[in-house]
């Protein structure tokens, strides 16, 4: 299963932060990481990240036509998510490239955060941006965001270290199905049994196209659970904090999210001993300067995919994104195959469609369930 391991190390979006004693995993947790992370915040409601007015957690009817995501014009959540994947597999790609070169994930997501700090301050300086004024307990959400940011990354990299990818990324497809449980029992949302059905292909297809040898200690396993759990709370949590009482922008979040988390991974680098292989890297002339333009590139990509990532989520929703999530598993296993060769069998194969397959249920079924909802 070498080539499979290597088409499951380029998956996701999201810089899956790698522990360094483990550098065959770097890529896996790089990507499984941003897929988790860059789309997610925290809900700014000053009584706690997930918080929900009473009135509509009684009444589960009334939660699902306030969804925000139901009041979004079809067309404009096609354009993000269709902007989301584009920039998403790009990053893919070049943090391959880029880990290819120097497994130094930690920071490369503290180069991530940072360039989106530089980027929304600089959205800021032209006015483009308008901060809202908030209090310690709002200020405080967003410092208990940027932590569950940090943690989701140690957990996922723990995980890793105690199972096998094929085992990780079976129950990263999950993701969806706890997010629907998070809005049921926070929320009291309810979804159509059409929604819940489109779970199984969404989740049965990535299981398939990730299939390989499963190894996990029982450790492991509620360690892999327990990064499960956070990655879905932190998509929701993002989709709150800008859907919520506060209603922040996306590129607001960011610009208050992103220096927080930019200094916590760098310290984590620190602490693990990464910026210290990095600086004996650096000084003993490894780095070119075209790999430098590279990383350029992947900063401000990474910044893009960012703020269109968080408005993306802002406008489908986390249940969305979550599917999105799997989808970003079977389009990148695809790439590979195409760009780097890797071959996958048969059975893999079939997961992919049925994961596409899966995804495209799931897309009519949300088409016909904004066009049944109440007016």
């Amino acid at each position: 299963m070498k080539d499979a391991d290597m088409a499951h190390e380029m998956k996701r979006e999201d810089i899956g932060m790698a522990d360094v004693s483990h550098p065959e995993a770097s890529q896996h947790q790089y990507d499984d990481f941003y897929e988790r992370n860059t789309s997610e915040l925290a809900n700014a409601s000053p009584t706690g990240l997930l918080a929900v007015p009473a009135p509509l957690a009684r009444d589960p009817e009334a939660q699902l036509d306030a969804a925000p995501e139901h009041h979004v014009p079809t067309r404009s959540k096609l354009l993000f998510l269709a902007a989301y994947f584009s920039l998403n597999l790009f990053l893919t790609l070049s943090n391959k490239a880029v880990l290819g070169k120097a497994r130094f994930p930690w920071l490369l997501t503290g180069m991530h955060a940072t360039a989106t700090s530089i980027g929304c301050y600089g959205m800021l300086g032209m006015g483009a941006l308008q901060l809202s004024h908030l209090g310690t307990k709002e200020h405080m959400v967003l410092v208990a965001f940027s932590l569950l940011f940090t943690v989701n990354i140690a957990i996922s990299n723990v995980s890793l270290a105690m199972v096998s990818v094929p085992f990780h990324q079976i129950l990263r497809s999950t993701c969806p199905v706890v997010a629907i449980l998070i809005y049921r029992w926070v929320y009291g949302r309810t979804y159509s049994t059409a929604t819940y059905l489109t779970m199984v292909p969404l989740i049965l297809g990535c299981a398939i196209a990730t299939a390989g040898d499963y190894q996990a200690t029982a450790a492991g396993f509620f360690m892999t659970l327990l990064g499960v759990i956070l990655a879905s709370v932190k998509t929701v949590a993002t989709n709150r904090i800008m859907t919520g009482p506060l209603s922040l922008s996306a590129l607001e979040v960011l610009l208050r999210m992103s220096p927080l988390a930019s200094i916590q991974c760098i310290l984590y680098a620190i602490l693990t001993g990464e910026a210290h292989q990095f600086r004996t890297a650096y000084q003993a002339g490894q780095f070119s300067g075209t790999f430098g333009a590279a990383l350029v590139v992947n900063a401000v990509t990474a910044f893009l995919l960012n703020v269109v990532g968080f408005q993306a989520n802002k406008m489908a929703g986390a249940l969305t994104m979550t599917v999105c999530s799997n989808v970003k598993q079977a389009l990148t296993i695809m790439f590979g195959i195409v760009l780097f060769h890797v071959q996958v069998g048969f059975i893999n194969a079939v997961g992919m469609l049925i994961t596409i397959g899966g995804a495209v249920w799931y897309s009519k079924v949300e088409l016909d369930n904004k066009s049944a909802k109440p007016r």
